[in-house]
């Protein structure tokens, strides 16, 4: 079914620490993840890779707005189908695609081999309440449509701060908390007002935030 979808063609959480494959599995899900997961994964990668996305996701234009890529490590955290992963390794140096459900690295793996592309994506899977990346891995972070499936978000943000190579930057991009076509039910978004105070919480300083840019989702920079 995967190599269907490309013929016819939000999930993770903190500590710089070892990878435990094998638990992730196990671990408790989030209200959040428990209603993406009313779809199966046929439907969760084909609404992923839906071509209408780009329409509001506007991925030209968002990774335009990360700056140059050249040289860096980033790490795409809830990386799903590779959306993002994908032509952000066109730029950077490496890419690291995370997410806590193999299937979606496995999604990743064979269109890295099927397309002959994203040589320099490692993917990791990890565990909801690891980023699995190890301290100082990173100079940037990514995280898209993701942040609201963290629990215990401040102090996930305090171990995911370690992470970050010096002047790192967190970019995350998420969900208005308003009713739009695309996207969570609304008591399960985090407004913009909460991220910042959050990222305040954990250490980090806003760099700027962006809410009009996209029509459906903010952008918020930190470091």
């Amino acid at each position: 079914m995967i190599n269907e979808l490309f013929s016819a063609a939000t999930t993770t959480l903190i500590a710089c620490a070892a990878l435990q494959p094998d638990s992730a599995a196990a671990a408790e899900e989030s209200a959040a993840n428990r209603f993406m997961h009313q779809a199966d994964f046929d439907q969760l990668a084909a609404r992923f890779e839906d071509p209408a996305r780009a329409e509001w996701q506007k991925p030209e234009k968002t990774i335009a707005g990360l700056g140059p890529l050249g040289g860096k490590t980033v790490a795409d955290i809830g990386a799903g189908t590779g959306y993002f992963s994908f032509p952000i390794a066109k730029q950077a140096a490496k890419v690291i695609a995370i997410d806590i459900d193999q299937r979606f690295l496995d999604y990743i793996a064979q269109k890295k081999q099927a397309q002959k592309i994203g040589g320099n994506i490692e993917t990791r899977l990890t565990k909801p309440d690891s980023s699995g990346l190890k301290a100082g891995e990173a100079d940037m972070v990514l995280i898209v449509d993701t942040y609201h499936h963290i629990e215990g978000r401040i102090e996930y943000l305090k171990k995911l701060k370690t992470c970050l190579r010096k002047d790192g930057v967190l970019v995350i991009i998420d969900f208005k908390k308003v009713k739009t076509p695309p996207g969570p039910p609304v008591e399960l978004r985090v407004a913009e007002e909460q991220v910042e105070s959050e990222l305040k919480s954990a250490g980090f300083t806003i760099v700027s935030g962006h809410r009009d840019l996209l029509p459906y989702q903010y952008i918020i920079k930190a470091r």
